[in-house]
């Protein structure tokens, strides 16, 4: 079952942290505990941290929408020793948005490799008298609807601001420090909706405590055949996904970033994370240099939407 093998992750990857030695290497993961970056971190450490001979040790620098952590990496030395589990709404789209960030999210990292992206899936709480996306947009135009993510700014706010701008509602935004956070409240009906990643939402369609209503893209999930993509339901521009990636202070020696970039490749072709790809429904590991690409293509593409969308890190709809 999904929800058995998320919590076998969490319960392994304690490992990843149970030794502080000052050789450590540091992988910094931008959301409290408990999220599926979270996740994708402590299951490449445990397996990482074998193959460099190295105690990885997890740290959550939750907060800013990623920015805390990322600016934390961004300025640590460029020796290895500290590494970050970047994603595409903490890296990339927080880092346009946030005011006052002083790295940039291509020139300030040394992309290590990318274990993989997904469209994002929107859930409900399973008590809201809607049962499917088009049932959930005739109710948010009757009666005030609220939706949770992990700041303003983050991919999870953008997801839900896509949905108020091309159907035309709108649904209150109420922020929390990472997805975590936000799932017991939609769970006990004190949140209605909650746009997130796969692999965190999954276990708990899986355990029906929550509700899966459309997925952020133009492929429909393999664990949902029957949930709709945001295109099929006719809104092309509504599209929305996350990546997961391992990445490093900028300036790092050749030799080090080869030895990670080998080193996490190897992790990531491993059985234990190839089968959380796959319960994830993530896709396309990439290489540091494709990894750059991809970061570099965001960046050039999010920021004009970003201003097209009207959205910034402090205008953004929200309540708490």
């Amino acid at each position: 079952m999904r929800h058995s093998f998320i919590a076998a992750i969490l319960a392994v990857s304690v490992v990843a942290g149970s030794a502080r030695a000052d050789d450590a290497i540091k992988l910094i993961v931008p959301f409290p505990a408990g999220g599926p970056v979270d996740a994708a971190a402590r299951l490449l450490a445990s397996e990482m941290q074998g193959l460099l001979s190295a105690t990885m040790v997890i740290e959550n620098r939750g907060g800013g929408g990623g920015v805390i952590a990322t600016d934390f990496v961004a300025r640590a030395p460029a020796d290895g020793k500290t590494l970050l589990m970047g994603s595409q709404g903490a890296h990339v789209i927080s880092g346009l948005l946030q005011p006052n960030v002083k790295y940039d999210p291509v020139q300030s990292f040394t992309p290590i490799a990318m274990i993989g992206r997904a469209s994002m899936l929107l859930v409900a709480d399973p008590k809201l008298p809607a049962n499917n996306f088009k049932e959930m947009l005739e109710l948010a135009k009757t009666r005030k609807l609220s939706y949770g993510s992990a700041g303003a700014g983050t991919v999870m706010n953008i997801a839900g601001e896509l949905i108020n701008s091309g159907a035309n509602v709108h649904i209150l935004h109420v922020p929390y420090r990472g997805v975590a956070p936000a799932l017991p409240d939609l769970m006990a009906g004190r949140l209605d909706l909650l746009p997130a990643d796969p692999p965190v939402l999954l276990p708990q369609v899986e355990a029906k405590t929550v509700k899966p209503l459309a997925v952020f893209g133009i492929e429909r999930l393999t664990a949902l055949p029957d949930i709709p993509t945001t295109v099929e339901l006719g809104y092309p521009g509504m599209v929305m996904e996350n990546w997961y990636g391992l990445l490093a202070p900028s300036g790092l020696p050749s030799d080090i970033a080869t030895r990670l970039e080998k080193a996490a490749l190897a992790a990531i072709a491993s059985p234990a994370i190839q089968l959380f790809m796959q319960k994830g429904e993530l896709r396309d590991t990439l290489n540091a240099r494709e990894f750059r690409a991809r970061i570099e293509t965001d960046v050039a593409y999010w920021r004009p939407m970003l201003a097209k969308l009207g959205i910034s890190a402090e205008a953004a709809p929200s309540a708490r």
